[in-house]
């Protein structure tokens, strides 16, 4: 499964990934999820967000177990983020299959559609989107940076965007999630852990800044003629490193848009996207404000994520099948922690990354972890089907 996938959206100049959402490449793994439940005979199911998900029983009757995680990715991310948890979750079906167990209910295969929200800026859409996190309308007229509005996008992939919106029906149908992930830390590795569990997710979020000046010549007009963006927000980067310093959380500008974008041009406008995330949730906005504050730009919040603590009993439930196994928090969003928000009992399950390196082709998992998260899998999901 891992080498039939590895190809699709891959750059072949720096081997990261470009699977934004809906793109030819993210409907190519949509398709192979559909194979890979067909060839087990799972009941194949697309809900009015795009979520996809394989039952393996009818969770009508009674809700079910799920795991899975994402197929799209970061742009030039790498390999393991989303699609680990996905192929790991088929292997851990197959493993159940083959020890001749038999859930005592339903079972299912989650694929969870743009988590990463790389192309239209929030992220965990689907989730989002599913549990009414996230206004439809709003989520219909986001922007990638074509122009394409996501109605428009969803129309030319044969999607209606009306339907968009919380979905009970299918929401109904979740009993328990629990998502495998390839860590985006080294806490195993310093642990000596091929696996470990989460204990709870930082509350962080997506701030937009625009920075407002006039485009002009940048060979005839004279220094202090310039009204130059790009100078307040190359004063906010370094403000928002030293901020984030001494309050004690993590603060970055990486994602950045520059008008008119000529080498030869001043800028008008500079719009930067600040990611915030930390322990302490007052912190992260005081970080926020202060630099709203600093920047003197136009800003608007994009995405917000309170702290998730995942279900203590079925956290402790899920450590203790596996012997033990350590239990750590992480500065990272999954669609896990939106469900858990949601007041779906949700649980991750880390594999441990050996340099701690991600959203980057750099990032990497042992093939003998892979399979202990498998295994580990495996049997969390054997636990909670018992009954």
């Amino acid at each position: 499964m891992w080498g039939a996938i590895a190809h699709l959206g891959r750059d072949s100049r720096t081997r990261g990934y470009l699977r934004d959402a809906w793109s030819p490449a993210d409907l190519e793994l949509r398709q192979w999820f559909g194979q890979e439940a067909a060839r087990r005979g799972l009941d194949l199911r697309e809900d009015r967000n795009g979520n996809l998900w394989a039952w393996w029983g009818d969770p009508s009757d009674r809700p079910g177990v799920v795991t899975g995680s994402h197929l799209d990715s970061v742009r030039q991310g790498g390999a393991f983020d989303g699609p680990l948890g996905v192929v790991s979750a088929f292997a851990a079906l197959d493993t159940l299959r083959a020890r001749g167990f038999e859930p005592a209910r339903p079972l299912g295969v989650a694929c969870f559609t743009d988590e990463e929200g790389a192309r239209f800026g929030v992220p965990c859409m689907g989730s989002r989107l599913l549990t009414g996190a996230l206004d439809p309308d709003r989520a219909r007229g986001l922007t990638d940076d074509e122009g394409d509005s996501m109605a428009e996008v969803l129309r030319g992939a044969g999607r209606d965007p009306g339907e968009l919106g919380r979905d009970d029906e299918t929401l109904g149908h979740v009993g328990v999630f629990v998502e495998l992930h390839v860590e985006q830390g080294q806490d195993l590795v310093h642990r000596g852990a091929p696996v470990g569990v989460a204990a709870a997710i930082w509350p962080h979020g997506r701030w937009r800044f625009d920075f407002h000046g006039q485009a002009n010549h940048a060979g005839t007009t004279r220094l202090e003629d310039r009204d130059d963006p790009m100078l307040p927000f190359a004063r906010t980067v370094l403000h928002a490193r030293q901020a984030a310093e001494r309050r004690g959380v993590v603060a970055t500008f990486g994602r950045l848009r520059v008008s008119p974008n000529n080498a030869n041009a001043i800028p008008g406008l500079v719009s930067a996207w600040l990611d915030a995330r930390g322990g302490d949730e007052e912190e992260v906005r005081a970080l926020v404000a202060e630099l709203a504050e600093f920047s003197r730009a136009e800003i608007s919040a994009e995405s917000w994520t309170p702290v998730v603590d995942f279900d203590e009993i079925l956290r402790e439930r899920i450590a203790a099948a596996l012997g033990g196994a350590p239990v750590l928090a992480t500065g990272a969003g999954h669609d896990a922690g939106i469900l858990a928000s949601a007041g779906v009992p949700s649980a991750m399950v880390f594999v441990r990354n050996p340099t701690g390196i991600s959203h980057s082709p750099d990032e990497h998992a042992e093939m003998s972890d892979c399979h202990a998260g498998v295994a580990a899998l495996a049997t969390i999901l054997e636990e909670l089907c018992r009954s």
